[in-house]
């Protein structure tokens, strides 16, 4: 009972339990409010990052199937690529033999002509 009739004698002189003043309580307040609002700032700019970090997971795992699709791609072409290849050199050599060929006979007619 006392304990109450304290509290008001507190409260009807502006004073809590602790000694803390309604002035002071109320700067107390005002420094919560502020702390609420860095609060607030900081919960936005985690919010931000975490959506930062979604959209770059998105995006590792769209190039990374990209990557994967071309290095399928890759696969399927070497073969045919390798192929190419051979065709090409064969292509070079039929070059150069009909080069000689034609050189044989320019210099047969180089000699008919002289």
């Amino acid at each position: 009972m006392s304990e109450i009739f304290s509290e008001l004698q507190n409260a009807e002189s502006g004073r809590d339990q602790q000694g803390t003043s309604v002035s002071e309580l109320s700067s107390q307040a005002v420094a919560l409010t502020v702390s609420a609002d860095d609060f607030s700032g900081l919960e936005e700019r985690i919010l931000r990052a975490v959506d930062m970090v979604k959209r770059e997971r998105q995006a590792r795992a769209a190039a990374e199937e990209r990557a994967a699709h071309a290095e399928s791609q890759l696969h399927q072409q070497a073969p045919k690529v390798e192929q190419l290849e051979r065709e090409l050199n064969a292509l070079k050599v039929e070059r150069d033999q009909v080069r000689q060929r034609v050189e044989r006979l320019l210099s047969q007619l180089d000699a008919l002509q002289l």
